[in-house]
């Protein structure tokens, strides 16, 4: 959704229960345009230089309100990185060891239901694959 009208922006955020903000429409707008699983340092890279007054804090700020409201899917795939996906529909995602690129896998199954005991209750299910993608393999 490149070049994505403030005004859809607005309603989305409006949908949400989401004060549309200036920063919150920037950081929306950055997530519809680069569905890279961007980090909240790659969001501020992307927006700093438009947005001299933007800080972390703002965007982690904003990015954890988006995931309450469930606008974004936060994913946690390395140790000590969160990754944030503006596509909350249920899919896996691989990992490339290689050059941390992370993509989408819709064509998994993710239905565990009969995987956990009776009276267990699933409220969320994530599956992180990782090794080396195609384009990594072609380089090597």
């Amino acid at each position: 959704m490149e070049n994505t009208r403030v005004e859809d922006l607005r309603n989305i955020l409006k949908e949400k229960g989401i004060q549309p903000s200036y920063h919150r429409l920037k950081i929306l707008k950055y997530l519809m345009e680069n569905k890279v699983h961007p980090t909240v340092d790659m969001i501020y890279r992307g927006l700093s230089a438009e947005i001299p007054t933007l800080s972390k804090t703002t965007i982690y700020n904003t990015l954890n309100l988006f995931a309450e409201k469930g606008l974004v899917a936060v994913l946690t795939i390395g140790e000590r990185e969160t990754r944030y996906d503006i596509n909350v529909q249920p899919h896996a995602h691989f990992k490339c060891e290689s050059c941390g690129r992370v993509y989408d896998l819709w064509d998994v199954k993710l239905d565990v239901s009969g995987a956990v005991p009776e009276g267990f209750e699933i409220s969320r299910v994530e599956l992180y694959i990782k090794g080396i993608c195609a384009n990594c393999r072609k380089g090597s």
